[in-house]
């Protein structure tokens, strides 16, 4: 499974003859792409309508390339409204399967002005990841890691409008992925922090999973 990260919740997964774009907000601050680059792209998903998490880019990639947009039903339905075709109307707990990629949307703390905001818990042959959108920590992750075995864990850390770095940790060994990805940090002064930090506390907390730290920009094929 090749991850590339985007900046900040944006993420780029290609697995499986599939490429998945995961808030794809590509006019972020040092994004590496633009939608105009984005040459191909077979599903976005959009955890919730801030602006900082691709909503605009997802609608565009999607009605350029023909890939699905999945959100939660009102803000898929907005998507519908301004042409994208193809699109899937998910609510709390719901899934479809896209061609073999089948995606389930999930509850997240925080909020939105369109629908409710969530993550989502992607299987693909490969294996299984957790986007947890924006959100601050719930025991239900718990939940999620019991019936899904989620292999790649993608989290925010970087506290004020999300968890910290402890509510991060505390997660992670509730989650217990085999790698977690830190997400929603360093992008603006205030929600600034250091991932070496999540990492030692991971490592202490949860030694089985793996702390893998990019930098913007980078592709890592995780081994499973």
């Amino acid at each position: 499974m090749e991850i590339t990260y985007l900046g900040h919740s944006a993420f780029k997964i290609e697995a499986d003859g599939k490429i998945i774009f995961l808030d794809p907000w590509l006019g972020g601050p040092a994004s590496p792409m633009t939608v105009d680059s984005v040459d191909d792209a077979d599903i976005c998903l959009v955890t919730h309508d801030h602006g900082d998490h691709g909503y605009s880019e997802a609608v565009e990639i999607c009605k350029k390339t023909g890939a699905y947009f999945v959100a939660i039903n009102e803000l898929a339905l907005k998507a519908k409204s301004a042409g994208v075709e193809n699109v899937h109307t998910l609510n709390i707990g719901g899934s479809i399967d896209i061609n073999g990629v089948v995606v389930t949307l999930v509850q997240a703390f925080h909020s939105c002005k369109i629908g409710s905001p969530t993550g989502f818990i992607i299987q693909l042959d490969s294996g299984t990841v957790y986007h947890a959108g924006d959100t601050g920590i719930f025991y239900d992750m718990k939940l999620f890691g019991d019936m899904y075995d989620i292999d790649i864990a993608m989290l925010p850390i970087g506290s004020y409008y999300t968890m910290s770095i402890k509510q991060a940790s505390k997660a992670t060994s509730l989650i217990r992925p085999k790698a977690v990805i830190p997400m929603h940090y360093n992008t603006f002064p205030v929600i600034e922090t250091d991932p070496e930090e999540f990492r030692k506390l991971v490592s202490k907390e949860s030694p089985e999973s793996k702390v893998e730290v990019f930098d913007i920009g980078d592709t890592r094929d995780i081994a499973l």
